[in-house]
């Protein structure tokens, strides 16, 4: 019988058990998914003339607006989150104490305020000063979102950067130090980009979250598409109902088509870095070109005389 490091290999009870709670759990799962489709049929949310209403042009020109106003939001945070996060955590890791504190407090407070509360702390204050605010006054709801989801997710990434810059061998630290490059070059040519390439896949799935996130606009109405959704499902009519069922579902199918797009990359990178070869390449082992003279302390050879230089 085979085993495992982690656990032992059952045995054919254990087997047998694990046989029937396959089955049971399957069961059950099927019969949930049956009860949901007769409940929705009795609703009247699987009728034809309920989903046609996605062949209404004016209904997909709202979804793809809603498309592209989440991934411009997702954009713009992203980008500020990653780089705040860079921020964050060459501050955190300064031998500074000030700096160090400083962007500690920072990041232990808004990964402590929740998300929802920041952003829309933000928009009340962007909708007091709007008229000072120039150019983000304008956009009060678009800046307040994407300046909540940067100050959170930068927060974030900063802890994951930091565990990938603690995670790099002390000695490649030492021996930089030791070829005479100071603390900024040790930090931009060594540490950074050893941390970026190990926990890319970590900074992407927290890009994942960036973009679930953009949801929460709706509560400030920034148009984004789970917004649109809300808006077509109470505003549409059919059979006396709105049609909230469909749009759920297919505004959900949206969500999880983009973020399986970016964990297809996390995985991808991922793989990618497993397969490159990195490092110094050891030259194979050869002969020396000449053997080397022995020393010899009594003096010249019978058999080959000596010779003088003038």
């Amino acid at each position: 019988m085979s085993s495992s490091v982690l656990y032992d290999a059952p045995g054919p009870r254990a087997r047998l058990r694990n046989r029937i709670y396959t089955v049971v759990g399957s069961l059950l799962v099927l019969g949930l998914i049956v009860f949901s489709i007769l409940r929705l049929h009795e609703k009247g949310q699987l009728e034809p003339e309920v989903w046609n209403i996605f062949n209404n042009a004016g209904v997909r020109n709202n979804i793809r607006d809603g498309v592209l106003t989440t991934l411009q939001v997702f954009a713009a945070a992203g980008v500020l989150s990653v780089v705040l996060g860079v921020l964050l955590a060459v501050a955190r890791l300064s031998d500074h104490k000030a700096v160090s504190w400083l962007a500690t407090g920072f990041i232990e407070l808004f990964r402590a305020v929740p998300l929802l509360i920041t952003i829309y702390a933000l928009w009340v204050v962007f909708l007091s000063y709007k008229s000072d605010l120039g150019f983000i006054g304008e956009n009060t709801a678009f800046w307040a979102l994407v300046i909540g989801l940067s100050v959170y997710n930068g927060c974030v990434q900063a802890e994951v950067l930091r565990a990938g810059i603690n995670a790099v061998p002390r000695g490649q630290v030492e021996a930089a130090y030791a070829l005479g490059l100071r603390k900024s070059q040790v930090m931009t040519m060594l540490l950074l980009p050893q941390a970026v390439r190990s926990m890319l896949p970590t900074i992407i799935s927290q890009l994942v979250v960036t973009l679930k996130d953009t949801s929460l606009g709706y509560i400030i109405t920034y148009a984004e598409l789970l917004y649109a959704a809300r808006t077509m499902a109470n505003n549409i009519i059919v059979n006396g109902e709105n049609p909230i069922t469909p749009v759920v579902i297919v505004v959900g199918a949206i969500y999880v088509a983009m973020c399986l797009a970016l964990s297809s990359l996390a995985t991808w990178i991922e793989k990618r870095g497993r397969r490159t070869k990195t490092g110094i390449t050891v030259a194979a082992a050869a002969e020396p070109a000449e053997t080397p003279a022995v020393l010899d302390t009594d003096g010249p050879s019978a058999e080959e005389p000596p010779t003088h230089k003038i």
